[in-house]
């Protein structure tokens, strides 16, 4: 498909896993997406500095999904790692 300018466009860019990287399909409607703010000194959340999660289906039928949230919160620095 092309756009008013004449570049090529797709339609339908799809989603890929935050822990798994598999892509999740128009038909997961299991899977979720997080974003989670981010806060400034004051506390107060900023809107354009938040972090997306997505987590497929799958991951959440094994009840995994807590663990790798808590995991990539880890790594985006907003949870303390000794936790």
């Amino acid at each position: 498909m092309q756009n008013d300018s004449g570049e090529c466009v797709d339609m339908y860019i799809p989603r890929k896993c935050s822990t798994s990287n598999r892509i999740i399909h128009a038909k997961d409607h299991a899977s979720i997406q997080l974003d989670l703010a981010v806060l400034n000194d004051k506390g107060i959340a900023v809107i354009e500095d938040t972090k997306r999660l997505v987590i497929c289906g799958a991951i959440r039928r094994m009840g995994e999904s807590d663990d790798c949230v808590n995991r990539l919160a880890k790594d985006f620095g907003m949870l303390p790692q000794n936790l």
